[in-house]
Protein backbone atom coordinates (compact mmCIF):
# COMPACT_ATOMS: atom_id res chain seq x y z
CA UNK A 1 0.00 0.00 0.00
CA UNK A 2 1.34 3.57 -0.39
CA UNK A 3 -0.92 6.68 0.45
CA UNK A 4 -0.11 10.54 0.29
CA UNK A 5 -2.17 13.45 1.57
CA UNK A 6 -1.43 17.49 0.52
CA UNK A 7 -3.37 20.76 -0.93
CA UNK A 8 -2.24 23.07 -3.91
CA UNK A 9 0.50 20.54 -5.13
CA UNK A 10 2.17 19.84 -1.99
CA UNK A 11 2.74 16.87 -0.28
CA UNK A 12 2.15 17.11 3.62
CA UNK A 13 2.03 13.28 4.37
CA UNK A 14 3.31 10.07 1.93
CA UNK A 15 4.38 6.66 3.17
CA UNK A 16 4.62 3.40 1.61
CA UNK A 17 3.44 -0.01 3.75
CA UNK A 18 4.13 -3.82 3.27
CA UNK A 19 5.76 -4.73 0.03
CA UNK A 20 6.40 -4.81 -3.83
CA UNK A 21 6.63 -8.12 -4.48
CA UNK A 22 5.58 -11.46 -3.60
CA UNK A 23 8.22 -12.75 -1.90
CA UNK A 24 8.57 -10.19 0.19
CA UNK A 25 12.31 -8.81 -0.71
CA UNK A 26 10.82 -5.09 -1.93
CA UNK A 27 9.60 -2.69 0.88
CA UNK A 28 6.83 -0.36 -0.67
CA UNK A 29 8.50 3.36 -0.43
CA UNK A 30 6.45 6.74 -1.40
CA UNK A 31 8.68 6.17 -5.53
CA UNK A 32 6.96 2.98 -6.05
CA UNK A 33 4.30 2.88 -8.72
CA UNK A 34 1.27 1.46 -8.90
CA UNK A 35 -1.62 0.83 -11.50
CA UNK A 36 -4.11 3.52 -11.43
CA UNK A 37 -7.38 1.40 -13.09
CA UNK A 38 -10.00 3.87 -13.58
CA UNK A 39 -8.53 7.33 -12.11
CA UNK A 40 -7.24 7.56 -15.45
CA UNK A 41 -10.87 8.76 -16.58
CA UNK A 42 -10.71 12.57 -14.35
CA UNK A 43 -6.92 12.60 -15.85
CA UNK A 44 -8.57 11.89 -19.80
CA UNK A 45 -11.65 14.34 -18.45
CA UNK A 46 -9.49 16.91 -17.72
CA UNK A 47 -7.64 17.16 -21.02
CA UNK A 48 -10.99 17.13 -22.44
CA UNK A 49 -12.46 20.26 -20.58
CA UNK A 50 -8.93 21.91 -21.22
CA UNK A 51 -9.64 21.33 -25.22
CA UNK A 52 -13.21 22.85 -25.02
CA UNK A 53 -11.57 26.10 -23.03
CA UNK A 54 -9.05 26.01 -26.13
CA UNK A 55 -12.69 25.92 -28.54
CA UNK A 56 -11.10 22.59 -30.06
CA UNK A 57 -13.96 20.33 -28.78
CA UNK A 58 -17.52 21.37 -27.47
CA UNK A 59 -19.80 19.59 -25.15
CA UNK A 60 -21.92 19.00 -27.67
CA UNK A 61 -19.23 17.79 -30.86
CA UNK A 62 -20.77 14.43 -32.50
CA UNK A 63 -17.85 11.81 -32.12
CA UNK A 64 -19.23 9.64 -35.10
CA UNK A 65 -20.76 10.05 -38.29
CA UNK A 66 -19.86 12.52 -41.03
CA UNK A 67 -19.94 15.91 -38.80
CA UNK A 68 -18.08 13.63 -36.06
CA UNK A 69 -14.48 14.07 -34.79
CA UNK A 70 -14.24 10.62 -35.30
CA UNK A 71 -16.38 9.97 -38.46
CA UNK A 72 -17.17 6.84 -39.91
CA UNK A 73 -20.19 6.03 -41.78
CA UNK A 74 -22.37 6.29 -39.25
CA UNK A 75 -26.14 7.45 -38.57
CA UNK A 76 -28.98 7.29 -36.30
CA UNK A 77 -28.34 7.42 -32.48
CA UNK A 78 -24.35 6.45 -33.13
CA UNK A 79 -23.67 9.66 -34.75
CA UNK A 80 -25.85 11.45 -32.16
CA UNK A 81 -23.42 10.51 -29.32
CA UNK A 82 -21.49 13.44 -28.13
CA UNK A 83 -18.56 14.60 -26.00
CA UNK A 84 -20.63 15.47 -23.46
CA UNK A 85 -22.53 11.68 -23.54
CA UNK A 86 -18.83 10.47 -23.21
CA UNK A 87 -17.76 12.23 -20.61
CA UNK A 88 -20.98 11.48 -18.42
CA UNK A 89 -21.35 7.90 -19.09
CA UNK A 90 -24.96 8.58 -21.23
CA UNK A 91 -23.84 7.64 -24.63
CA UNK A 92 -26.43 4.45 -24.09
CA UNK A 93 -24.27 1.44 -24.56
CA UNK A 94 -21.04 -0.21 -23.67
CA UNK A 95 -21.28 -0.37 -20.10
CA UNK A 96 -19.06 -1.82 -17.54
CA UNK A 97 -20.33 -5.22 -17.68
CA UNK A 98 -19.88 -9.28 -18.71
CA UNK A 99 -19.88 -7.29 -22.36
CA UNK A 100 -17.68 -4.48 -21.88
CA UNK A 101 -15.44 -4.19 -25.02
CA UNK A 102 -12.16 -3.32 -23.46
CA UNK A 103 -11.37 -6.94 -22.37
CA UNK A 104 -12.46 -8.34 -25.22
CA UNK A 105 -9.85 -9.11 -28.33
CA UNK A 106 -7.04 -7.76 -26.53
CA UNK A 107 -4.69 -8.20 -29.40
CA UNK A 108 -6.61 -5.63 -31.52
CA UNK A 109 -5.87 -2.09 -31.70
CA UNK A 110 -7.71 0.80 -31.19
CA UNK A 111 -9.10 1.49 -33.92
CA UNK A 112 -9.74 -2.17 -34.47
CA UNK A 113 -11.42 -2.33 -31.41
CA UNK A 114 -13.51 0.59 -32.05
CA UNK A 115 -14.71 -0.69 -35.28
CA UNK A 116 -15.87 -4.32 -34.15
CA UNK A 117 -17.42 -2.87 -30.83
CA UNK A 118 -19.75 -0.47 -33.53
CA UNK A 119 -20.45 -3.27 -35.61
CA UNK A 120 -21.01 -5.76 -33.20
CA UNK A 121 -22.63 -3.94 -29.56
CA UNK A 122 -25.56 -1.79 -30.43
CA UNK A 123 -26.84 0.80 -28.16
CA UNK A 124 -29.23 -0.37 -25.68
CA UNK A 125 -30.40 3.14 -24.79
CA UNK A 126 -30.88 6.84 -27.36
CA UNK A 127 -27.65 8.69 -26.17
CA UNK A 128 -28.81 11.21 -23.40
CA UNK A 129 -31.31 9.11 -21.33
CA UNK A 130 -29.47 6.63 -19.50
CA UNK A 131 -26.02 6.93 -17.37
CA UNK A 132 -24.04 3.52 -17.65
CA UNK A 133 -20.47 3.66 -16.38
CA UNK A 134 -18.34 2.86 -19.83
CA UNK A 135 -14.83 1.88 -20.36
CA UNK A 136 -15.41 2.12 -24.01
CA UNK A 137 -16.67 5.85 -23.81
CA UNK A 138 -13.12 7.17 -22.43
CA UNK A 139 -11.46 4.90 -24.45
CA UNK A 140 -13.52 7.16 -27.18
CA UNK A 141 -12.40 9.86 -25.43
CA UNK A 142 -8.75 9.11 -25.83
CA UNK A 143 -9.06 8.68 -28.84
CA UNK A 144 -11.08 12.07 -30.00
CA UNK A 145 -7.92 13.81 -28.23
CA UNK A 146 -5.40 12.28 -30.29
CA UNK A 147 -7.38 13.75 -32.87
CA UNK A 148 -8.07 17.30 -32.01
CA UNK A 149 -4.49 17.29 -30.33
CA UNK A 150 -2.37 15.65 -33.04
CA UNK A 151 -0.06 14.05 -30.50
CA UNK A 152 -0.53 10.57 -29.10
CA UNK A 153 -2.65 10.34 -26.05
CA UNK A 154 0.20 9.26 -23.61
CA UNK A 155 1.94 12.32 -24.73
CA UNK A 156 -0.69 14.77 -24.87
CA UNK A 157 -1.44 14.12 -21.41
CA UNK A 158 1.80 14.48 -20.12
CA UNK A 159 3.16 17.46 -21.67
CA UNK A 160 -0.45 19.50 -21.21
CA UNK A 161 -1.89 17.97 -18.07
CA UNK A 162 1.07 16.27 -15.99
CA UNK A 163 3.77 18.75 -16.62
CA UNK A 164 1.51 21.30 -15.89
CA UNK A 165 1.47 20.22 -11.95
CA UNK A 166 5.38 19.08 -11.59
CA UNK A 167 4.32 15.09 -12.77
CA UNK A 168 7.06 13.46 -14.16
CA UNK A 169 6.66 9.73 -13.20
CA UNK A 170 3.23 8.80 -14.56
CA UNK A 171 3.29 6.47 -17.30
CA UNK A 172 0.94 3.89 -19.59
CA UNK A 173 1.55 1.05 -17.76
CA UNK A 174 2.63 -2.84 -19.65
CA UNK A 175 0.59 -5.45 -20.35
CA UNK A 176 2.55 -8.51 -18.56
CA UNK A 177 5.29 -8.92 -15.71
CA UNK A 178 7.58 -8.63 -17.91
CA UNK A 179 6.36 -5.29 -19.07
CA UNK A 180 6.70 -4.33 -15.28
CA UNK A 181 7.95 -0.31 -15.32
CA UNK A 182 10.95 0.83 -13.04
CA UNK A 183 9.84 1.17 -9.79
CA UNK A 184 6.24 -0.37 -10.20
CA UNK A 185 5.27 -2.75 -8.08
CA UNK A 186 3.86 -6.52 -8.34
CA UNK A 187 -0.05 -7.34 -8.73
CA UNK A 188 -0.77 -10.21 -6.33
CA UNK A 189 -4.02 -11.86 -7.54
CA UNK A 190 -5.95 -15.21 -6.02
CA UNK A 191 -5.64 -16.92 -9.94
CA UNK A 192 -1.95 -16.62 -10.54
CA UNK A 193 -1.20 -14.30 -13.26
CA UNK A 194 -4.45 -12.85 -13.58
CA UNK A 195 -3.05 -9.17 -13.46
CA UNK A 196 -1.12 -10.23 -16.19
CA UNK A 197 -3.33 -11.34 -18.75
CA UNK A 198 -5.12 -7.98 -19.93
CA UNK A 199 -4.55 -5.15 -22.76
CA UNK A 200 -3.32 -2.52 -19.84
CA UNK A 201 -1.62 -0.32 -22.51
CA UNK A 202 -4.75 -0.23 -24.71
CA UNK A 203 -6.59 1.20 -21.55
CA UNK A 204 -4.40 4.23 -21.50
CA UNK A 205 -7.45 6.92 -21.28
CA UNK A 206 -9.74 5.10 -19.39
CA UNK A 207 -7.06 2.78 -17.13
CA UNK A 208 -4.01 2.81 -17.94
CA UNK A 209 -2.01 4.50 -16.07
CA UNK A 210 0.62 3.84 -13.46
CA UNK A 211 1.79 6.64 -10.75
CA UNK A 212 2.34 7.03 -6.99
CA UNK A 213 0.07 7.97 -4.57
CA UNK A 214 2.04 11.60 -4.71
CA UNK A 215 1.47 12.03 -7.91
CA UNK A 216 -2.38 11.49 -7.94
CA UNK A 217 -2.66 13.75 -4.77
CA UNK A 218 -0.42 16.70 -6.75
CA UNK A 219 -2.85 16.28 -9.66
CA UNK A 220 -6.10 16.48 -8.06
CA UNK A 221 -4.70 19.21 -6.09
CA UNK A 222 -4.26 21.51 -8.43
CA UNK A 223 -6.97 21.44 -11.23
CA UNK A 224 -7.18 25.16 -10.61
CA UNK A 225 -3.84 25.19 -12.50
CA UNK A 226 -5.36 23.40 -16.01
CA UNK A 227 -9.09 24.44 -15.59
CA UNK A 228 -11.02 27.79 -15.06
CA UNK A 229 -13.74 28.05 -12.33
CA UNK A 230 -16.56 27.25 -14.96
CA UNK A 231 -14.56 24.27 -16.31
CA UNK A 232 -14.32 22.96 -13.11
CA UNK A 233 -17.79 23.76 -11.63
CA UNK A 234 -19.02 21.82 -15.04
CA UNK A 235 -16.40 18.41 -14.06
CA UNK A 236 -17.87 18.45 -10.63
CA UNK A 237 -21.55 18.78 -11.36
CA UNK A 238 -23.67 15.78 -10.98
CA UNK A 239 -24.80 15.06 -13.52
CA UNK A 240 -26.65 11.34 -13.11
CA UNK A 241 -26.98 9.80 -9.60
CA UNK A 242 -23.33 10.91 -8.03
CA UNK A 243 -20.93 11.35 -11.39
CA UNK A 244 -20.62 14.76 -12.95
CA UNK A 245 -17.87 14.53 -15.72
CA UNK A 246 -14.73 12.29 -14.69
CA UNK A 247 -15.50 12.40 -11.31
CA UNK A 248 -18.15 11.22 -8.83
CA UNK A 249 -19.47 14.12 -6.54
CA UNK A 250 -21.53 14.43 -3.34
CA UNK A 251 -22.98 17.61 -2.14
CA UNK A 252 -20.60 18.62 0.31
CA UNK A 253 -19.22 18.83 -1.93
CA UNK A 254 -15.97 15.85 -2.15
CA UNK A 255 -15.15 14.83 -5.32
CA UNK A 256 -13.29 11.36 -6.08
CA UNK A 257 -12.41 8.44 -8.07
CA UNK A 258 -11.94 5.01 -7.74
CA UNK A 259 -10.17 2.51 -9.51
CA UNK A 260 -10.33 -1.41 -9.58
CA UNK A 261 -8.88 -4.23 -11.61
CA UNK A 262 -7.02 -7.88 -10.94
CA UNK A 263 -4.60 -6.66 -8.35
CA UNK A 264 -5.34 -3.41 -8.16
CA UNK A 265 -7.13 -1.32 -5.79
CA UNK A 266 -7.16 2.81 -5.63
CA UNK A 267 -8.49 6.06 -4.51
CA UNK A 268 -8.18 9.45 -5.22
CA UNK A 269 -9.81 12.10 -3.52
CA UNK A 270 -10.79 15.96 -3.06
CA UNK A 271 -12.44 17.18 -0.29
CA UNK A 272 -14.39 20.54 0.26
CA UNK A 273 -11.59 21.93 2.19
CA UNK A 274 -9.16 21.21 -0.33
CA UNK A 275 -7.38 18.60 1.54
CA UNK A 276 -6.52 15.85 -1.10
CA UNK A 277 -5.22 12.23 -0.84
CA UNK A 278 -4.73 8.97 -2.46
CA UNK A 279 -4.49 5.48 -1.36
CA UNK A 280 -3.10 3.12 -4.00
CA UNK A 281 -3.49 -1.34 -3.33
CA UNK A 282 -1.56 -4.07 -5.39
CA UNK A 283 -4.12 -6.70 -4.53
CA UNK A 284 -8.25 -6.58 -4.72
CA UNK A 285 -11.17 -8.49 -3.32
CA UNK A 286 -14.40 -7.69 -1.99
CA UNK A 287 -15.33 -4.85 0.37
CA UNK A 288 -11.08 -3.64 -0.43
CA UNK A 289 -12.74 -0.55 -1.90
CA UNK A 290 -14.90 0.83 0.66
CA UNK A 291 -12.72 -0.33 3.58
CA UNK A 292 -9.55 1.66 2.09
CA UNK A 293 -12.05 4.81 1.02
CA UNK A 294 -12.41 4.29 5.08
CA UNK A 295 -8.96 4.04 6.38
CA UNK A 296 -8.26 6.87 4.33
CA UNK A 297 -10.52 9.57 6.12
CA UNK A 298 -9.49 7.92 9.59
CA UNK A 299 -6.20 8.72 8.42
CA UNK A 300 -6.80 11.67 7.32
CA UNK A 301 -8.68 13.23 10.70
CA UNK A 302 -4.77 12.41 12.22
CA UNK A 303 -2.98 14.62 9.80
CA UNK A 304 -2.08 17.41 12.11
CA UNK A 305 0.09 19.56 9.50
Amino acid sequence: MSIAYGRDGVIEFEQGYGFADLEGREAVTPEHRFRIASISKPITATAVMMCIEKGLLRLDTQVFGSQGILGGDHSGDVAAITIDHLLTHTSGGWANDENDPMFKNPAMTHDELIAWTLANQELSHQPGGRFAYSNFGYCLLGRVLEKVMMQPYETLIAREVLSKCGITSMEIGGNTLADRRLMEVMYLTAKPGAAYGMNVARMDSHGGWIATAGDLVRFASQLQKLLNEESIRMMTTAMSASYARGWNVNKVPNWWHTGSLPGTTTIMVHTAKGLCWAGLLNGRKEGLGPALDKLMWKMSRELKT
